[in-house]
């Protein structure tokens, strides 16, 4: 009786070895499939993955944006006034904030994204600040904004030691060092009297430090240099003068390949754009089932080419690859 107890539990230690690699080979197997397809098409659109919601008692509500920082996703969890965290396989690890305008706290955390010892920077719309936050969630301090410039950062990403923020009432975007001096100010695109209107979400190009501003309020994407010299719109038509296809675009990024990815919010659909401003491929339609978004915000590329986006009214993060 105990020699066959035992051939019981070797052969389900067996069986379950064995489903484990047929797991972890279906994944690398899928992973090389979708590589194979984005190298005989460079412009193909990234495949869905996964949705993120929260565990059961603690769902997102409204989250705004999101951005992976070392090895977790932070997700600004708008409705609950928190920062909500979960690692690569999408569990729920901890969270932080609660609603005020103390330390700590937020009224409308919006932009969300980390420097390069790990801390986590948040934009908070309505308190008018952006507050630094240690990898676990311990507030740091307030964002040093030496000659007061922010009302109302929403968008922000750091690169190179430099944080780039849109101001949505002054309809402005700040490039600044981390210690809080201003390096650049834009406010207009083509011309001085081209001003942007109500700028969302902003991207760098790592390649050439070219700056990308969702300029929602004039349905477009502006593209200026490092320098903030006026480069290119975006909006769906040959020239970028055109009718635009953009209704309130938000959250933008770039992959590896150069693809602009830009969420189209009233339209639930996200576009994606080679360098030259041609669209190449959209996905996404209204919906609340997989490759479907209810009025999507904010995107993040990481340096895998996982795509991230929030998916505001069906409270998730969808992710691409």
């Amino acid at each position: 009786m105990k020699k066959k107890t035992v051939y019981i539990w070797m052969s389900t230690i067996v069986v379950l070895v064995a489903a484990v690699f047929a797991v972890i080979y279906y994944f690398n197997l899928q992973s090389d499939v979708e590589k194979v397809t984005k190298t005989l098409d460079p412009n193909a659109p990234p495949t869905f993955s996964q949705t993120i919601y929260g565990d059961f008692n603690k769902t997102l509500d409204k989250p705004m944006d999101v951005a992976k920082i070392g090895e977790f996703l932070y997700v600004s969890d708008t409705n609950n006034k928190r920062v909500q965290v979960f690692d690569t396989a999408g569990s729920p690890v901890f969270m932080f904030g609660k609603e005020g305008d103390g330390k700590g706290q937020f009224k409308f955390p919006y932009g969300i994204t980390g420097d390069k010892e790990g801390n986590v920077y948040v934009a908070d719309l309505y308190n008018g600040k952006i507050s630094i936050f240690t990898a676990k969630g311990k507030f740091i301090k307030y964002f040093d904004d030496k000659n007061k410039l922010l009302k109302s950062p929403a968008g922000i990403r750091i690169y190179n030691e430099k944080l780039y923020v849109t101001d949505v009432q002054q309809h402005k975007v700040y490039v600044l060092k981390l210690n809080g001096e201003k390096l650049l100010e834009i406010s207009s695109g083509a011309d001085k009297n081209d001003f942007l209107k109500a700028p969302n979400a902003i991207t760098i190009d790592k390649k050439n430090d070219d700056i990308f501003v969702s300029d929602s309020g004039n349905q477009r994407i502006l593209a200026f240099d490092k320098n903030g010299k006026y480069l290119r719109a975006i909006n769906g038509s040959k020239d970028g003068k055109g009718s635009s296809i953009f209704v309130n675009p938000r959250g933008i990024g770039i992959d590896s390949r150069g693809i602009l990815y830009i969420v189209n919010n009233l339209s639930h659909m996200v576009y994606g754009f080679d360098k030259k401003g041609t669209e190449v491929f959209h996905f996404g339609t209204m919906g609340d089932q997989n490759e479907q978004f209810y009025l999507p915000n904010g995107l993040y590329v990481d340096e895998n080419d996982r795509v991230y986006i929030t998916d505001t009214l069906n409270n998730r993060i969808c992710i691409y690859y």
